[in-house]
């Protein structure tokens, strides 16, 4: 119960029914959200009925392939085609465009169009339309995107200038002289702008918000996160091809395989029960209750089951989509509400090369965000010095981060300029001594600290 509290709130769903007019930081909302076949009291108090956030999968509980192991999950493609999982991200882009105290303000220009070098004049198309700077080609003659364009990394949202100097009243620069500060999608994948929002803000200043929201449509894939109602999360291990996923007598593939490894030490036997009465509920047409002490009994469940000829026990007969045999044992299979969680891989796959390095301590920076390094922590280092690889050590923590050569007194042992050491007023006796520059940086604040 408790897990799934917590991840309840991470849970994809329907959130409002003012949803798609609501721009949000960040939105995440499930294409084609149904109704839990098991409900509980609980559910039908709060309404949740109303604005669900899950779908009925078809589970089979069965060792399929080594892709389900340590609680990953295996998705019929054939499903996520239909539509299983599927969701859309809606993201806020925001700016403002302000009025100074010196009577200087934001300006928003319209797209800018490309001159030709060599006449200096504006270049056109052969219909005669004036030809557009590529960042510029998603923006309306106002300067601010329309809705429905598709916008790619880089592409300017809001082509917004701002004034050189906003506080002093006499400026360096002349009355009106701007700097372009645009507003730009920094993405990596594909979105399209789904509305702009234009507020007027008042007082003196007439303050004017744009907010902009971008909207992405993502399908499940390797990594995603999922999770049943009983703390049962998991993410994506593999898709594969319905025609290799096993099948019962009348032909239906589970959306879901999941591994049985999951339940002996977790002991979450509300998920098998749900299992049981969602089935028994599909045979009869009908929601059944899944709530603690005084939901339908598993004993019912099960002689409805054995009423529309099924087993008894909820385990199905199940033949190999790859060889076509019959599987060695009957299969436990059913439907389960499942949810799928906010946590998806796109947003938070990471790789680097070369790239941005902090100036102070000229090592790479932290956090995908600034398109960081991957840091090798003490830990890391430990394994690699017990396992005696001094050359990766070497390689790792200064040529990969941050390698100084560093001109020192080989008789005073200070740091020093090249072919000089200013404590001995000599240079006979510099050498280079190659170094992480963090260390060079910390000699030199302990130094200034005497």
């Amino acid at each position: 119960n408790t897990y799934q509290c917590a991840m309840g709130k991470q849970s994809m769903g329907a959130i409002a029914y003012n949803q798609l007019n609501r721009i949000d930081t960040k939105l995440f909302l499930l294409v084609y959200p149904q109704k839990p076949m098991v409900k509980s009291k609980t559910i039908e108090l709060i309404g949740f009925e109303n604005l669900p956030a899950g779908h009925n999968a078809s589970l089979a509980v069965m060792s399929f392939s080594g892709y389900d192991i340590e609680d990953a999950i295996v998705l019929n493609k054939g499903s996520v085609d239909r539509g299983f999982g599927r969701c859309i991200v809606l993201t806020k882009m925001k700016t403002e465009v302000k009025s100074y105290s010196n009577h200087e303000k934001d300006v928003i220009y319209g797209p800018q169009r490309l001159i030709d070098r060599k006449t200096n004049k504006e270049m056109k198309d052969e219909n005669g339309r004036y030809k557009i700077m590529m960042a510029h080609r998603s923006l309306s003659v106002d300067g601010i995107v329309r809705t429905g364009q598709i916008l790619r990394s880089g592409d300017v949202l809001v082509n917004k200038y701002v004034p050189k100097e906003v506080d002093k009243e006499i400026s360096r620069h002349g009355p009106g002289e701007l700097n372009s500060e645009p507003l730009k999608y920094r993405g990596v994948s594909r979105v399209i702008a789904d509305q702009v929002m234009i507020s007027e803000g008042g007082g003196d200043d007439q303050q004017k918000f744009i907010k902009i929201a971008l909207r992405e449509t993502r399908r499940p894939e390797l990594g995603d996160k999922f999770s049943s109602r009983h703390g049962q999360k998991g993410v994506v291990g593999i898709l594969i091809p319905q025609e290799d996923m096993p099948f019962n007598d009348i032909g239906m593939c589970p959306d879901i395989i999941m591994n049985p490894h999951g339940f002996p030490s977790r002991m979450t036997v509300g998920k098998m029960i749900e299992l049981l009465a969602g089935k028994a509920g599909l045979m009869e047409g009908q929601f059944k209750y899944g709530t603690a002490f005084q939901g339908d009994k598993a004993l019912e469940m099960a002689e409805i089951l054995v009423k529309h000829g099924f087993s008894y026990s909820g385990k199905d007969y199940l033949t190999s989509g790859i060889t076509g045999e019959p599987l060695q044992a009957y299969i436990y299979c059913g439907p389960v509400y499942y949810q799928k969680l906010k946590h998806m891989v796109k947003d938070k796959l990471h790789a680097r090369a070369t790239g941005p390095r902090v100036p102070l301590t000229r090592q790479p920076t932290e956090g995908r965000s600034k398109d960081g390094g991957l840091r090798l922590g003490e830990m890391e280092r430990d394994c690699l010095i017990g396992h005696g690889c001094s050359n990766l050590l070497l390689e790792r923590l200064m040529f990969s981060s941050d390698v100084f050569n560093a001109d020192v007194c080989k008789k005073c042992g200070l740091l020093g300029q090249p072919q000089w050491c200013q404590y001995c007023q000599a240079g006979k006796d510099m050498c280079v001594l190659r170094m992480p520059y963090a260390c060079k940086l910390l000699f030199q604040e302990l130094q200034s600290m005497n």
